[in-house]
């Protein structure tokens, strides 16, 4: 059973604090910035990926340190991400968290998770997270595929025509919903 309760972050308001510069690192710094280009991220690990420097030239709140993990890379820190090889360094950055009461995920251990990265499909203001539980993310990550694929591109044309008549709609919460759930009651199937 999935008891993941989906939430979206602005993570543009918290620290996050990536730990691991290879591929891993790589691809959550990734996921991180295209989602909030503008997120104030450090990246601490002892050797890092060109890419990564390369994403830290075109977004000034991405910060690279250049060394190993310690715990002090923690302060200030909302959100963590582990992306390394090293076990034990995962281990331990994931009970240090723990100890500091700061969510943290580390890649490819579900058990040391608070949280899972899910692939999300993105078209306009439409977001769609896709979680299988830290089962299968390659399944996600396919499936992202496909609703990216059959989803049209003129959502947010109707995300914004709806926005418009919810701002225009008189009457009282309960009024408005009744009103919108009448309106958009052509997108059942």
């Amino acid at each position: 059973m999935n008891n993941l309760f989906p939430v979206f972050l602005k993570i543009e308001h918290l620290q996050t604090l990536v730990v691991g510069g290879g591929n891993v690192g790589l691809e959550k710094a990734n996921a991180l910035l295209s989602n909030a280009p503008g997120a104030p991220i450090t990246l601490v690990a002892p050797e890092i990926r060109a890419e990564l420097v390369t994403l830290a030239e075109q977004h000034p709140n991405f910060s690279l340190i250049y060394d190993s993990y310690a715990p002090d890379y923690l302060e200030n820190s909302d959100l963590v991400i582990v992306a390394t090889n090293d076990k034990a360094v995962n281990a331990q950055v994931q009970t240090d968290c723990k100890n500091r009461r700061i969510l943290v995920n580390v890649a490819d251990t579900p058990d040391l998770c608070d949280f899972y990265l899910s692939s999300v499909v993105k078209k306009g203001d439409l977001k769609i997270a896709i979680s299988t539980n830290g089962k299968s993310p390659t399944f996600a990550k396919r499936f992202r595929e496909i609703l990216e694929e059959i989803l049209p591109d003129s959502l947010q044309d109707t995300l914004n025509n709806l926005q418009s008549i919810r701002n225009r709609l008189k009457g009282d919460f309960q009024e408005k919903v009744e009103r919108l759930n009448e309106i958009t009651k052509i997108m059942k199937p």
